[in-house]
């Protein structure tokens, strides 16, 4: 359970985690794209939430409800007509209390997962190093965006 706070939130002891990387972002950073053909934060995000949503599958074996969206994996977000921002965070935050509430569950025996532990680590583990992954790529699109990149009066100059 510990290891799935490392990649998101409360806080981990190697810098911003994922739910701390989206915590500054505001609705036109998150769908700031920093080259044609890049992902932006908005889709990075939702990444992750689809990603989380599929372990989740794994771990119970069994069907779970569809995800926000309907596709796989990446999702086009140019703007906020697809999907708000506040509702991409909500999806992250949601997906991932629900994924930890699982992983709990399954350790103290309240539920069961017809997979072997060691898989069941390997997927708490990869979902982690995913998180850490892509709160690495928010920072550094923050840093590339005028926004987050440089100052006001930098950015105008």
């Amino acid at each position: 359970m510990r290891v799935l706070h490392e990649g998101y939130g409360p806080g981990a002891w190697h810098g911003a985690d994922l739910k701390a990387a989206l915590a500054d972002v505001t609705a036109a950073g998150a769908f700031w794209r920093p080259a044609q053909g890049r992902h932006n934060i908005a889709e990075i995000a939702l990444h992750h939430a689809y990603s989380a949503h599929s372990v989740r599958g794994r771990i119970t074996g069994g069907a779970i409800e569809p995800f926000i969206l309907d596709g796989d994996d990446w999702f086009v977000l140019s703007d906020e007509r697809v999907l708000a921002w506040p509702a991409i965070l909500e999806a992250v935050d949601a997906e991932q209390r629900v994924l930890a509430t699982l992983v709990a569950d399954v350790e103290a025996g309240r539920l069961e997962s017809p997979l072997p532990d060691a898989e069941r680590f390997d997927l708490v583990l990869g979902i982690t190093c995913h998180a850490v992954y892509h709160a690495g790529q928010v920072q550094r699109i923050k840093r590339l965006s005028t926004p987050y990149g440089a100052p006001a009066a930098e950015a105008s100059a």
